[in-house]
């Protein structure tokens, strides 16, 4: 059981853990123990958690949630399967309370006068040195 902050707990039927061999260095340890964890959270069947915070989450969690609505993290970062397990759930706790927070509403807001005439200035200063690289003539 994950508890994520007060009233929401992931529970253990929620969490599927698989293990796998790590890639990378780490010897013959590589080759013989399979360190390597991939937790899965079946986050679209949870009753644990509200609508608007699965929809955030789905977008917080990119390539990492699937077709059917699952979560899958994948942790490979030390040679202890233990640990591996422990740094998994702490980053799928800390995926939630990153979807639980509301994003604020953006307040849509106008440029000022003196920004459009900066702007604008800017602008004109900028076509006269482009128009100032032309050919030379020297008749006049």
């Amino acid at each position: 059981m994950i508890k994520v902050n007060e009233t929401i707990t992931i529970e253990d039927w929620e969490l599927t853990e698989h293990f796998v061999r790590a890639s990378g260095p780490g010897g013959q340890n590589v080759n013989k123990v399979a360190t390597a964890v991939e937790l899965r959270f079946e986050a679209a069947r949870s009753p644990n958690l509200p609508e608007p915070v699965k929809a955030r989450l789905k977008r917080l969690a990119g390539r990492r949630w699937t077709n059917d609505g699952a979560l899958i993290i994948q942790v490979q970062d030390t040679r202890s399967q233990a640990r591996n397990r422990e740094i998994a759930e702490t980053r799928l706790a800390d995926l939630i309370r990153a979807a639980l927070t509301k994003p604020k509403r953006r307040i849509p807001t106008r440029p000022t006068l003196g920004s459009k005439k900066r702007r604008l200035a800017s602008k004109k200063q900028r076509g006269e040195v482009k128009n100032l690289r032309g050919r030379v003539d020297y008749d006049n």
